[in-house]
């Protein structure tokens, strides 16, 4: 027959052990979810980390799309009322951007459009007389042909080209003999100006890097 005491012992023990493995796996299984949870978290704070590394935001993404689609020589327009007449001139206007331009880019002794593209044209909505010519009211393309101490600026019945590839001298309705002013400050980007100065007279500048050449003219009416 056995013990009772030795019996009821055994019975502790086991008890005993059986409370040692139930602790013991409670504490396992806790820190396995707390390591599983730390590794969801940690896994996820690396995804958003990869997509904010590749994607831009759309702040730059804006910014790299409209730079990208910038023109180099943006369409543009010059205009001003001298007296009652509207003068209106289109270009689009090329930059320097470190390029040597006079003998370079534009060649001396060659019609050029005075721009980039297409070419240049002016429009009087009134008669004006230029060097003592009268010039009827309308759209004439604007040509010049530089040189280092004379230019020639040509108003022509031809407006409407690309650049000066059809540009001939037969259609011309104006010839003029200007010298190029030399200035102290850089014009980065081709600009045309149309001046009011008083009464009915008016002028039209066109510079670009160090250089400007000018005309005056007169409105017929008052």
């Amino acid at each position: 027959m056995q013990n009772p005491l030795l019996f009821t012992t055994n019975i502790a023990q086991r008890q005993l052990l059986n409370r040692h493995f139930s602790n013991s796996f409670n504490f396992n299984l806790n820190n396995m979810k707390k390591l599983i949870f730390l590794t969801i978290i940690l896994f996820s704070a690396l995804q958003l980390f990869a997509q904010h590394e590749h994607h831009p935001s759309k702040t730059d993404s804006v910014k790299s799309n409209t730079d990208k689609a910038k023109p180099k020589s943006p369409h543009t327009t010059a205009m001003e009322m001298v007296g009652n007449n509207h003068v209106h001139i289109d270009y689009s206007s090329p930059s320097v951007r470190g390029r040597s331009i006079w003998n370079g880019l534009v060649a001396y002794k060659q019609v050029w459009a005075t721009g980039a593209h297409k070419a240049t044209w002016i429009e009087f909505s009134e008669d004006v007389i230029i060097n003592q010519q009268v010039i009827k009211k309308g759209k004439y393309g604007f040509f010049t042909i530089p040189d280092q101490k004379e230019w020639i600026l040509i108003l022509s019945k031809d407006w409407d080209m690309h650049l000066a590839d059809d540009y001939k001298a037969e259609n011309d309705v104006i010839r003029l003999k200007v010298k190029p002013k030399k200035n102290k400050t850089i014009t980065e980007a081709l600009t045309y100006q149309v001046k009011a100065l008083g009464g009915k007279k008016g002028q039209i500048n066109m510079s670009w890097e160090y250089l400007t050449v000018a005309f005056e003219f007169e409105n017929v009416n008052p």
